[in-house]
């Protein structure tokens, strides 16, 4: 991909989330509504349950955590225990961080990474409301994650790596952070069938978690290219329902699907 077209996805990718922490509107899911009449809007309680959280899970966060953008349930196939550190890839307001937090405990950490500071600076505040002393959030990008080597024992992520114009970097890092044996464990939109080029062009579906899709063929040379074992990509074909309202008329649903995405760096935990 050229490196011009890759600066202009992170700008609109930066700027998308970023008016959405402002306003912090209505969503669907992964691509809240930011403005465009091309795009449906419900409330994110309503998205996140349509998704697999559960009512208890929705009502544990601080009110304004959970902005409705995800594709799926992370948290649903980490496996967190208690005393883990956990990174989350595109951290949002905190949502899954304080679902996180909340599953490894006062020994456990998490850390959320987001590149958007808006996002970032709403979820410390979120954090600040409930007084969770065992999360943090960084600033950065998820190809360059600001971790160090073998410090992780998972990561999770929200429908957040599709976005990236760098995927092979995304893994690359992932793996590095990770510790022997650590796992990644994330929720994301995968590509059925190859989509127009009209689609992988348009910055609107790209920031929307569509455009940026990949073939599941394609992200498993990725992540063993990165070094990971244990691949393991399941689409969920009960997400097209939800996935068609996102961008009613366009007939998305035809092309991609929510997926979980799970693999491991070797050696032992």
């Amino acid at each position: 991909m050229e490196k011009d077209l890759k600066s202009r996805i992170r700008k609109a990718v930066r700027d998308h989330y970023g008016k959405i922490a402002v306003k912090q509107g209505a969503g669907c899911a992964c691509c809240s509504s930011s403005g465009s009449k091309e795009i449906a809007s419900f409330p994110a309680d309503m998205v996140s349950s349509a998704i697999g959280y559960s009512e208890k899970e929705l009502k544990s966060v601080p009110e304004g955590a959970n902005l409705g953008l995800g594709c799926g349930n992370p948290q649903a196939i980490a496996d967190l225990k208690p005393g883990e550190t956990v990174l989350d890839l595109g951290s949002g307001a905190g949502f899954d961080c304080f679902l996180a937090a909340n599953q490894v405990g006062a020994s456990g950490h998490v850390v959320g990474v987001d590149m958007t500071g808006e996002m970032i600076e709403k979820a410390r505040q979120n954090a600040d409301k409930i007084g969770l002393k065992n999360v943090e959030f960084r600033m950065g990008e998820i190809e360059h994650l600001p971790a160090a080597d073998s410090s992780i024992d998972v990561i999770i992520s929200n429908c957040v790596v599709n976005l990236s114009p760098d995927k092979p970097d995304v893994f690359k890092d992932a793996f590095r952070v990770l510790k022997p044996g650590g796992r990644l464990a994330i929720s994301d939109i995968v590509a059925l069938q190859p989509l127009p080029q009209q689609m992988r062009e348009d910055l609107a579906l790209i920031s929307g978690c569509v455009g940026g899709a990949l073939p599941i063929e394609d992200l498993e040379q990725m992540l063993h290219a990165a070094g990971f074992a244990e691949i393991d990509i399941q689409p969920l074909n009960r997400s097209r329902k939800v996935i068609g309202e996102w961008f009613p008329g366009r007939k998305i649903e035809d092309y991609i699907a929510s997926a979980t995405i799970q693999a491991r760096k070797p050696g032992e935990e």
